[in-house]
């Protein structure tokens, strides 16, 4: 006669073991995420802004104005460095500065209403080069996959 183990019998199912090629996977997924975001980059206009300039764009929409030497060190460049890109902002009028109500000798450097629309169009067009790509190349069950990824992506990236 055959006994089916009680709940309290049967071992909890034993956790899975480490994935022994991490830093295979880790290698792939830097390459991949490195050429998507390279090929997203090199789709826009010549002579459009660089990659320094729409960083720090992004970060002011982000994160709200801010003094140039705070926004140095959070995009970890030199101030030097952080005086160049926004002056080349400014010019076009995409960011503008204004002394800090809480210390008149500090700058604080905002987003202009051009510069909030230059990020729209550019995230707009990113993105719509993007769902091509995934809409062209993937099958509704791939799409489905990636989705089901992203999670892990987002876990990966808060750690970083």
């Amino acid at each position: 006669m055959t006994t089916i183990p009680t709940p309290e019998q049967t071992e909890p199912p034993a956790p899975p073991a480490p994935l022994e090629h991490a830093s295979e996977l880790a290698v792939a997924l830097r390459l991949s995420v490195g050429r998507i975001a390279r090929a997203l980059r090199q789709a826009h206009a010549v002579g459009d802004q660089t990659l320094s300039e729409v960083s720090v764009l992004a970060r002011l929409d982000r994160d709200g104005s801010m003094s140039p030497s705070a926004l140095a060190a959070c995009e970890r460049v030199r101030p030097q460095a952080m005086a160049t890109t926004l002056g080349g902002l400014e010019d076009r009028g995409l960011v503008s500065r204004r002394p800090d109500a809480t210390d008149g000798r500090r700058q604080v450097i905002s987003l202009t209403p051009d510069g909030m629309r230059f990020l729209a169009d550019r995230r707009s067009a990113s993105l719509q080069r993007l769902t091509g790509a995934v809409g062209t190349t993937l099958s509704p069950a791939e799409q489905q996959q990636l989705l089901d990824v992203m999670p892990l992506l987002e876990r990966i990236a808060e750690q970083l």
